[in-house]
Formats: structure tokens, sequence, C-alpha cells
């Protein structure tokens, strides 16, 4: 499949180039050209040319942290503690789970991925081989995360989906995980740490998202989770901390000199009342940060845009600085931040030989004039309403309201409904 999109307004975010008038060429999942507009030759054949009439061309966002499959516990158990909806609401609940129900959950949530112009999320859940198989069928390109703790899972399962998961899909891969020192106990988190060592590879959990989770870690082992994490190894080969809300200065060396990347949440965290997390600190210290939407139970809205506004105007106010955060930092952390913490080196910007992902944003909108700086526009007044496209491996998987995903979005809505119906019931 070749395409080629011209007329547009191009964002490549690559370091020091400007935003510019010209043309994006792909050819099956990679970028062949970007550039200015070119003369071409009669003969010369496209799959499809695309008219962008001005509208912006960038690279889609990338969701860093995610639970796809909760979308079935949207709206279900709102309004209650971390702790209480944790253990009593959420994990009674996913007991229930069968991989036929993770399998169109997930669907449901990459539909609402590609509504809000993210082309990759970095997906911790249950069911592995059922969400593998949805973003297979959809086209959806995905980071798997392991999640295991003490309630379920072993070592050797996660080496065994390692190694299988990133052989599985051009679109698919698999990072080493657990999901938090509060719910894993030393002997699996050392084995974790060993696993990450023999494979040279960065372990990825939840840290440090409440205060609660701090103190009681400093009970257990007399220091915060970061640095007993680090103290047995884990970070050897870096890594990432989802949260990252209640940080010491200890700690921020630690993700610092560790390479650990930092993804915040900011809705999720304020949602859960879990804090507001040192954004800009770790930005003046030169901490990699993305950006992650959390799962639709805690968030419940799994929109980009409000991700990114919420993490630069919450840190104004923390901060008391209204230039706390610049939004072109912002807008990094959702597109390239986002690539390299989920290892995705091919997916950052818009650039010859990169992966076609990418999103088209309407301009023509009243909510995106006058075009002072559009970069900043994305940030403080975009929505999801801007998205007129996402592109994701040359694929065109939503466009102008209409997905091509390769299965109806009514029957998807169906089998959501009806399956959650299912899980009450059992």
């Amino acid at each position: 499949m070749r395409i080629r999109i011209y007329n547009a307004t191009i964002l490549t975010m690559e370091p020091g180039r400007e935003i510019f008038r010209g043309e994006i060429q792909t050819e099956n999942d990679k970028i062949l050209y970007v550039g200015e507009q070119k003369d071409h030759e009669e003969n010369e054949k496209w799959d499809r040319e695309i008219d962008a009439g001005g509208n912006l061309v960038m690279p889609g966002f990338k969701d860093a942290h995610t639970h796809s499959g909760m979308t079935f516990l949207r709206s279900y158990a709102d309004d209650l503690p971390l702790q209480e909806w944790l253990f009593e609401q959420v994990f009674p609940m996913e007991d229930k789970l069968t991989g036929e129900d993770v399998y169109w959950f997930t669907i449901l949530a990459n539909m609402e991925y590609l509504t809000s112009g993210i082309t990759a999320n970095f997906d911790m859940y249950k069911k592995n081989e059922a969400i593998a198989r949805a973003v297979k069928d959809i086209g959806f390109r995905t980071v798997l995360c392991g999640s295991i703790n003490d309630f379920g899972g072993t070592v050797a399962e996660v080496e065994e989906e390692y190694l299988r998961f990133n052989e599985y899909s051009p679109l698919l891969s698999y990072q080493l995980g657990f999901h938090a020192e509060y719910t894993t106990g030393r002997k699996l988190l050392e084995e974790m740490a060993a696993l990450g060592q023999k494979y040279q590879a960065p372990v990825y959990t939840h840290n440090s998202e409440t205060a609660n989770e701090v103190q009681g870690c400093i009970e257990r082992y007399g220091t915060t989770p970061t640095a007993f994490l680090d103290q047995l190894g884990m970070f050897e080969y870096g890594g990432g901390g989802f949260h990252c809300v209640h940080m010491s200065e200890e700690d921020l060396q630690i993700c610092r000199d560790k390479n650990i990347w930092v993804v915040t949440n900011p809705a999720s965290n304020l949602k859960l009342a879990s804090g507001i997390a040192p954004i800009q600190k770790m930005l003046d210290m030169g901490i990699g940060l993305a950006i992650g939407t959390d799962g639709p139970a805690s968030n419940n809205c799994l929109d980009m845009f409000r991700e990114m506004f919420l993490t630069t105007a919450l840190q104004k106010v923390s901060t008391s600085d209204a230039s706390a955060v610049d939004a072109m930092e912002v807008l990094r952390m959702a597109t390239v931040g986002g690539a390299h913490a989920m290892c995705l080196p091919d997916c950052d910007v818009l650039a010859a030989g990169k992966q076609a992902d990418m999103i088209v944003i309407d301009l023509q909108q009243p909510n995106m004039q006058p075009l002072n700086h559009i970069a900043k526009n994305i940030v403080y007044s975009g929505s999801k309403q801007n998205v007129k496209m996402t592109m994701i491996a040359g694929r065109i998987l939503y466009e102008d309201g209409r997905f091509d995903i390769g299965i109806d979005p009514q029957e998807v809505y169906q089998k959501a409904g009806a399956n959650m119906e299912s899980i009450k019931a059992r």
C-alpha cells in the first residue's frame, strides 16, 4: 500500500525542526518521505492520495500506561479510595474474567485509543494471549508489560511470554514487568531482578503511586519502593515506573542515574486522590518522561488530550509557576517520550525509514483557531474532536469518525455489554 498525504501542515517532532507545509509518503508500514511538496510524474502510482487541506500531520500519541481490558469496569466502582477500590472491587471482578472477555474489552479500548490519536499503548493486564489476538486482529500497536504479583503468575511465565510475544507480530512486543512492590513478595522481586539482568532488559512496575504505598515499603524494608527495588538490582538495564507521585530526592536521583522512565497518569491520580507527581522537578533533573491514561476503571476516559492538559496545568498550580512544564515539553512526552519509554524507537518522529504511525489533526475547527501556535493549541485547547485520522503501520484505522478495523463497532459494543452482564452473574 502506497499513500501520499499532501497539502499538509507537518510537525515531525524531530529536534529543531519547525512546523512546515509539505507532504508525507508511505509504503506498507514505513515512511518513505517527509518534506516539501513535490512535483510528481503523471505515471507515479499511489493506492491513495489524500489532500490534507492544510490540516496537521504529526506522530501519533503513545499511551505509555494502560490496562485496556478494564473497560468492563468503566464507571463500575467509582468514588472510592485506591486500596478499597482495588482490593474490594477491582480484583474480585477481575478474577471472573475469561480470555474471550479480555479480547472484546481490549478491542473496545483500542477503538477509543484510535479516536484520541493514540497509535500505540503500553498494556499491563492479564490474559495476554487474548490481548495479543485482539491487537493483531484489528491492526493496533501494543507493547505488553508483565504484571505478575503474589496473587498470580510466575517469573517462568513472564520469561516465556517475553520470548513468545516478542516474536508474535510486528505490531506486538513485550517488556518485563510486575504489578507493584506492595503486591509482590521479596522472593518474586529478586527473581524478576535476575530475569532483567539475564536478558539485559528494562523492568517496569507501578511505583510510589500513593503515600500509603511508600510508607508500607518503608515499614517492610526500611526504605522507599524505588530505592528498595534498586537495591535488588531491578533497574540495572533501565526500566520504568508508572505514576511515581510520592518520590524522595534519592528516588529521583535513582531514576536519573538508572535510566528509569517515569510515566505520569494525572487524571487517574486525581480521581483516586493519589496526588500530583513532581514533573517539573523531574524535567529539571533530566529524567525521561512519558504520559499514560492508566486504565478505564480509574480514569475513566482514554483521552490523551485531557492527560496532556492536566500534566502541564497541575504543575503550574502545584509549583505556583505559570511557566512550569511548557506545552512543547508535554507534547514531547506524549509522542517521543512515550515511544522511547515503550522501547519503540522507530515510532517516535515522522522521518524517512520510521514506522508510518501518524495522525491528522483538524485545524479547521473553532477550538484550533487562530493558528498563533499550533502545537500549543493541541495541548491547551485540542480535543478528540480534532482527530481526523489515525494511521498505524501504514494502515488508516480511523478516519472522519469511521473505523476500518475489520469488525463492526456495533458488534464490539454488543459483545462488551453482554460480557459485562455475564461477569456480574458469575
